[in-house]
């Protein structure tokens, strides 16, 4: 049997999630070898919703053929469903069945390499002892050789506490390793940046801000991860004033970037203005309410915020300050912010928006549900009934993907040796975003650029580096 942890939500609203490769399965069969085996096959994937994927012959005889067959499931219960299907088919003998994603992390996704040759004693000598002790002695005389002579100049430490991993909630630091794994990868493949994982075995702030200043003279920037709200509030305030190198949570300031990024794009097709919108927000956690703020710094007016009991508004006395500071007088539910909005912008749970709030919306409404793995509604339910639908997920269009922004941002911030990150960077990231979509190019299917066009990455970089300029911080 297929083992493997998985998330699966029903919802009336919801339809079918298609199948993806991230519940892709091999399946090793031994097969007669003679003509319509390997379709019999075929035809009992395609008989259950798998994706056939990739076909490798393993080993041929004149009686037998072991082929390694790759398929595509919408959930762990789709793959097993899809595997009791091939054992069924006549004279087939299932001889292995792995999870490739849970082969793909197996033994970890990252490695640290030298990238210097030891190969003679002169070597040696230089890069230890002895030579290595004039190094250290000129970085004590001048601390900032550091950035010169050591891998600080262009290493990032992503910083977790598991408490809020994905949509998963609070693991903790062993279970939120791959996912710090993956974003160490991507700062890598992206921007060529160095990153390291360090998961901490604390949830208490004050010991977390410790421990990233004691580890900062290493990194010549932090990424916070999947720190719950609203204590990541309070760690990134801290940590920016307390060090001299750039502090960013990703789940507050990459999700806020590429939001506005697509909604800079969004707004060109409906000739509608950021100041006469009106944008409703599910989700008053780190990634909603920093959204709420970047739109605000943007020029967006009116924004309504809600949370798991409704609008945020004034009458009530359970909001935190963070949450406060966008709490309006009119109190309701969901489905009041969202009536007449030009925008919902959702960053919350799977199907809280219905096609009957969406119907209420204005003309050529414009809807961005992000949440993960299965957005507030799925937009095959509403793609006739407005403007734009864009999601999180990979295998939609209009995928709004925190990796358009963090390398750039990084890369940018640690070449101009920023002392920090600043709103106007973020502003200035959002818009290089969007100019990479031309206007030929731009549609209701392709708001924002792809994550693998090669241009995001420098375009982001150098706004970065233009804005620490223009604000005085850049020390390079």
């Amino acid at each position: 049997m297929l083992r493997s942890p998985y998330l699966y939500y029903r919802f009336s609203n919801m339809v079918e999630l298609t199948p993806n490769s991230s519940y892709s399965v091999t399946i090793r069969l031994e097969l007669p070898n003679r003509a319509g085996t390997l379709a019999s096959v075929t035809q009992a994937i395609a008989s259950v919703g798998g994706n056939l994927g990739q076909i490798d012959l393993v080993e041929q005889t004149r009686h037998t053929t072991r082929r390694d067959i790759t398929v595509d499931a919408s959930s762990t219960e789709h793959a097993e469903r899809i595997v009791q299907a091939v054992k069924k088919v006549d004279d087939i003998t299932a001889i292995d069945v792995y999870d490739r994603t849970f082969n793909l992390h197996r033994g970890g996704k990252i490695r640290i390499e030298s990238i210097l040759p030891l190969k003679t004693q002169a070597d040696l000598a230089m890069a230890y002892t002895p030579g290595v002790g004039r190094i250290c002695s000129a970085i004590a005389n001048d601390r900032s050789l550091a950035n010169t002579l050591t891998i600080k100049h262009n290493t990032v430490a992503i910083v977790t506490d598991g408490s809020a991993v994905l949509g998963l909630g609070n693991l903790g630091p062993e279970a939120a390793l791959p996912v710090m794994e993956g974003k160490a990868m991507l700062f890598k493949g992206f921007a060529g940046v160095d990153a390291f994982p360090i998961c901490l075995a604390t949830q208490d702030t004050d010991a977390i801000v410790e421990t990233v200043k004691n580890i900062a003279p290493v990194f010549g920037g932090v990424n916070l991860e999947d720190i719950a709200a609203p204590r990541c509030f309070e760690i990134e305030r801290r940590l920016r004033e307390e060090t001299d190198i750039p502090i960013f949570h990703d789940d507050q300031h990459g999700t806020a970037v590429v939001s506005l990024a697509a909604l800079l794009n969004a707004l060109k097709l409906t000739d509608k203005a950021l100041d006469r919108i009106r944008i409703a927000i599910n989700g008053a956690g780190a990634a909603g309410i920093a959204i709420a703020g970047l739109l605000r710094e943007a020029g967006v007016e009116d924004i309504i915020l809600c949370d798991s009991k409704g609008i945020l508004s004034r009458d009530r006395g359970d909001l935190n300050d963070k949450k406060r500071e966008f709490a309006v007088d009119t109190p309701g539910k969901l489905a009041d912010a969202v009536r007449g909005a030009d925008v919902f912008l959702g960053v919350s749970v799977p199907g809280v928006l219905t096609v009957e709030m969406v119907e209420t919306m204005a003309k050529d409404a414009i809807v961005f549900a992000m949440a993960n793995p299965i957005p507030e509604i799925q937009p095959e339910l509403i793609n006739d009934k407005v403007a734009v639908v864009a999601t999180g997920r990979s295998d939609y269009a209009n995928q709004i993907n925190n990796v358009l922004a963090f390398p750039g941002l990084f890369r940018g911030a640690l070449d101009s040796r920023a002392s920090n990150f600043t709103t106007k960077m973020f502003l200035e990231a959002a818009s290089s975003i969007a100019s990479l979509v031309s206007p030929n190019q731009l549609s209701r299917e392709h708001i924002v650029p792809s994550v693998f066009d090669d241009r995001v990455v420098p375009a982001v970089s150098a706004s970065v580096q233009r804005a620490a300029r223009q604000e005085g911080i850049a020390r390079s």
